[in-house]
């Protein structure tokens, strides 16, 4: 047996045993990762560890680190109520904002990982607040993210039209574009029929009070954090419960009661998430270092409202995705992905191997680096595009997104986020939804983008 088979076959049984087992997938992987590196590929340590993605670490601790604190002094439960009155209280159009606005982030240069990570935790926030599915409001963030993310000026975008300009294979720069905007909204509807999008339109509107609750306006400082690893029974949609007041409501006479007021620990916050959007899309920081030096400060500064943010990381989140995708990096540095597609590659049947390798780029994104999979498969693909029996344009734009709609995936870095997010949801459960998902979206959208797409024969 190939040492990339067993590879293979070890990434299985860890499945299997997560899911059978209850053991944290990630703490898995990392002895996977040890077993397979030392014992099959011949690696060492430093090989094993160059897998791990110290930059999706720092994203991950520092996006949660800054929102457990807008949580603990009710900056994001300002952010809601501004919402609401943004739409006229109209729920229903709530996750079609966030939507919009993630896309919009990502068309005008955001890498997608950082709109995720600027939105989710609104978003999320929000959903849970209001009793709006959890899995609803995550994944129409990312589809947004996605939507937005092969616009011409946009990172994605940029990247395969160089690669397609490298291989000298012909392009369109707008119909990639509108690929992956149409794939990702007509998925986005689809979603929001079947996740009770439906049922939020006969809520009609709600005033801005009742979507954070009216208990929840001043809370003292120093007000508990919200658990972010309850399992909760609330009611609706979703899967987590709403958080239980921690203060009492002070209005203003000329305020509605139960309206949120801006403190000094709450502006300073607002300033924090303005000051992290515009260093990521302006000053191209990394989002991670950026948001826990602004947590870093508003925690120096305030005490007492984030004396508790730490434990509020999603620590479970963090050994789950690092594990997993130390592991995928054991199989890159093995070969195993390489070997996968080369072998795809040759098959003679240009159709045939078109949707393999849409599969192959669904499959190993789902778990890895999206732009990585697509600068590996799109010379793979050239062979038999030179053979003018598949459209090249067709074919570049099933594989985009074919390994970027699956950023679902709760193993993928945009998923993780999501997943990281959720504010008193039940996680395991929450994991499972996305996991699921993730896994119908691998299975259907890289055939019907192929069905669509290539087999037309278009460029």
């Amino acid at each position: 047996m190939s040492s990339e088979l067993i590879s293979i076959l070890v990434l299985v049984v860890v499945f299997v045993i997560a899911t059978t087992r209850s053991v944290n997938m990630g703490a898995l992987a990392f002895a996977a990762a040890f077993g397979v590196g030392e014992l099959v590929a011949d690696l060492d340590a430093d090989g094993i560890f160059a897998g791990f993605p110290g930059d999706l670490f720092v994203v991950l601790v520092g996006v949660t680190y800054l929102f457990a604190i807008a949580r603990a002094n009710g900056t994001t439960d300002w952010l809601v109520q501004a919402a609401i009155r943004l739409v006229r209280g109209r729920v229903a159009l709530i996750p079609w904002v966030m939507f919009a606005l993630t896309g919009a982030l990502t068309a005008i240069g955001a890498v997608s990982p950082a709109a995720v990570a600027i939105v989710a935790p609104i978003a999320l926030s929000f959903a849970v607040r209001h009793g709006i599915s959890p899995l609803l409001m995550g994944v129409m963030v990312v589809h947004g993210a996605q939507a937005g993310g092969f616009s011409p000026i946009s990172i994605y975008g940029t990247i395969v039209n160089g690669i397609v300009e490298r291989e000298k294979l012909p392009g369109n720069e707008i119909a990639l574009f509108l690929a992956s905007l149409f794939t990702n909204l007509v998925i986005a509807a689809v979603v929001f029929v079947l996740f009770g999008g439906l049922k939020l339109w006969k809520q009609g509107a709600v005033s801005p009070q009742e979507a954070t609750g009216s208990g929840a306006t001043d809370g003292a400082p120093g007000a508990p954090v919200s658990s972010g690893t309850g399992t909760g029974t609330g009611t609706g949609t979703g899967t987590g419960t709403v958080a239980s007041p921690t203060a009492t409501a002070v209005a203003s006479p000329t305020e509605a009661p139960g309206a949120i007021r801006l403190t000094p620990a709450r502006i300073a916050t607002l300033v924090a998430l303005v000051a992290l959007v515009v260093a990521v899309l302006v000053l191209d920081l990394d989002a991670g270092l950026t948001a826990i030096t602004l947590a870093v400060v508003l925690s120096t500064a305030w005490p007492q409202d984030s004396k508790r943010a730490v434990g509020e990381i999603a620590w479970s989140t963090v050994l789950l995705i690092c594990g997993v995708l130390t592991y995928v990096g054991v199989l890159q540095e093995m070969g195993t992905i390489k070997w996968a597609g080369e072998g795809v590659g040759g098959i003679g049947v240009p159709l045939l191997a078109a949707v393999l390798l849409c599969y192959i780029g669904a499959i190993v994104s789902a778990f890895a680096s999206s732009v990585g999979i697509m600068g590996a498969l799109i010379p793979l693909a050239v062979p038999f595009l030179a053979q003018g029996q598949i459209g090249a344009v067709g074919m570049v734009a099933a594989l985009a997104v074919s390994a970027t709609v699956v950023d679902v995936s709760p193993f993928s870095t945009n998923g993780a986020l999501v997943l990281a997010a959720a504010p008193d949801v039940d996680r395991e459960r929450f994991l499972r939804q996305l996991m699921v998902y993730g896994g119908i979206v691998v299975a259907v959208v890289p055939a019907v983008v192929w069905l669509v797409m290539v087999v037309p024969g278009f460029g």
